[in-house]
């Protein structure tokens, strides 16, 4: 019988290697059905909490940030769009891209968890971003991915209307930043192991499996 296992995917819809480790980590589930039951949450992380409204342009915003030339960027950019399509996700960044604030996007998360939805969403709005390359701070553009997941899109829009969640998603930041998390993404395993950033496929199952022995003893 499969065992249950607490993982907890802190991340951030605005961050590609997200894209790639939750990728990662699903794939590994599918192998590891008859091993673990996961019982997955997602929290926040905002990678750029002080962005402004319509955001900024990635390539220039990668150049400032870590201080690299736009070729290097460039580069990493199609290396992060190989590994995203190795787990099944379409990125279709380019020169033109955008990086936006995602402080709303995390909002709705924190509510759909009660509706039991939010790992449906996060993929939904991963998706807005990344492949559909949509601001995730626009509400319809939420209200939307709501409703693609099965959620009410009138509650949606009232939640995001509203302060509503707002001091739940800024308490679990501090909270995780308290223990520790830095970058994203993070993944954390019954409160005890850490595994940190997009993963392939077979590290996050040879890393599952170990947590998996070693909880069973």
């Amino acid at each position: 019988m499969p065992q249950k296992m607490k993982i907890d995917f802190v991340s951030d819809i605005a961050c590609p290697w997200c894209v790639i480790g939750l990728g990662g980590l699903e794939r590994a589930l599918e192998n590891l059905h008859e091993v673990i039951e996961p019982e997955i949450t997602f929290h926040p992380f905002e990678l750029n909490p002080n962005m402004q409204a319509g955001g900024e342009n990635t390539v220039e915003h990668v150049v400032a940030k870590y201080r690299i030339p736009a070729d290097e960027a460039r580069v990493n950019r199609e290396r992060i769009k190989e590994r995203a399509a190795s787990v099944g996700f379409t990125m279709n960044t380019s020169d033109a891209s955008r990086i936006y604030n995602t402080f709303d996007a995390h909002r709705l998360l924190a509510w759909a968890a009660g509706e039991g939805k939010q790992h449906e969403l996060k993929r939904q709005l991963f998706i807005v971003n990344f492949t559909d390359q949509t601001d995730p701070g626009n509400h319809d553009a939420l209200v939307e991915a709501a409703g693609k997941v099965g959620l009410d899109q009138a509650e949606a829009r009232a939640v995001l209307e509203s302060d509503r969640y707002a001091g739940e998603v800024r308490r679990d930041e501090a909270l995780w930043q308290s223990r520790g998390i830095t970058g994203v993404p993070a993944v954390i395993v019954n409160d005890r192991y850490l595994i940190s950033g997009g993963q392939p496929p077979d590290e996050f199952e040879r890393q599952l499996r170990k947590i998996a022995a070693e909880s069973a003893v």
